[in-house]
């Protein structure tokens, strides 16, 4: 009991460090002048070139190993990821951040969904509970974003939500499966995507190939793989809930680098989501205190 209190508590630490890692998205992408597709390439080789380094370094022969003989499970959560990570900027760019936001919103609805649906694996009433919560948030955040709507950018957005929640369901499903290697693959599949798309890819100047670096080794390479660790063990909805604190602390760091003010609707929505996750994890550290006190109790 005590060791899957612990398993459960490094889940969620995991989760939030990959939401912290997600959230620097746009202070890199504030300092590249680059079209879409252009940084998605670079991103994606030196985020996939520095887990695929982490790997090796730590774990030798069988990390290499596990790049080049990934197993069909593994294959299945990097086309996820990939089609995931090329599906988000685009469908920023065709349709209102408003429109897109408010889609991500429901990714811990969508998780659930598929978790239940494939695992049969049912939420706990507090997570649906939160994620409402949560969305209800991250719907005043974008409340005053403009812009007309466009169905190619919405598909874009439901594409990249259906498509990362999956992902999340499926390593769940397959614990087993090296899912750092999986995270790897996935930036090199989205930088070979991008290629046919990218019209700069040859002019990036030495300085910014710097700052691409760091955008793929933080904001990805962290990101996918401190995901990738904790999916595994928490339940699909909640990992997802957990991750939505992405969304408020993205003008944190636009704040700080920047000197950005937010405005009230994102400071207000944003203590709204922050609320929600914080009463998920504490709601969830008290159910499985009592549980180990009854077991202790039973003894």
């Amino acid at each position: 009991m005590l060791r899957a209190d612990r398993a459960h508590r490094t889940g969620i630490a995991l989760i939030v460090a990959a939401a912290i890692a997600w959230s620097t998205a746009p202070f890199f992408t504030r300092l590249l002048h680059y079209d879409s597709w252009t940084i998605l390439f670079w991103r994606g080789l030196s985020g996939g070139g520095s887990i695929a380094l982490f790997l090796i370094v730590t774990q030798g022969f069988a990390g290499a190993r596990s790049l080049v003989a990934m197993k069909a499970n593994g294959w299945l959560v990097a086309c996820l990821s990939a089609l995931g990570m090329v599906s988000f900027i685009p469908s920023l760019q065709l349709t209102s951040v408003a429109n897109v936001a408010i889609i991500i919103a429901f990714q811990p609805f969508a998780a659930a969904a598929i978790a239940w649906i494939w695992l049969r694996e049912a939420a706990a009433p507090r997570t649906l509970l939160a994620s409402l919560v949560a969305l209800v948030g991250i719907a005043i955040i974008v409340s005053g974003a403009g812009g007309a709507s466009d169905y190619r950018g919405i598909g874009l957005a439901l594409l990249m939500v259906l498509s990362i929640s999956t992902m999340t369901v499926a390593i769940r499903r397959h614990r087993e499966t090296p899912m750092v290697a999986a995270a790897a693959i996935s930036n090199f599949l989205g930088s070979l995507v991008s290629i046919p798309f990218a019209h700069d890819i040859g002019a990036v100047t030495r300085n910014d190939l710097v700052i691409l670096a760091m955008f793929g080794l933080c904001q990805v390479g962290l990101g996918l793989t401190f995901y990738a660790l904790g999916s595994r063990l928490l339940p699909s909805g909640q990992a997802s809930l957990i991750a939505t604190l992405e969304t408020p602390l993205m003008p944190f760091w636009v704040w700080l680098a920047f000197a950005e003010v937010p405005q009230l609707p994102a400071l207000a929505g944003g203590a709204l989501v922050m609320g929600a996750v914080v009463f998920d994890v504490m709601a969830d550290s008290r159910a499985g205190n009592a549980s180990g006190l009854r077991d202790e109790a039973s003894v």
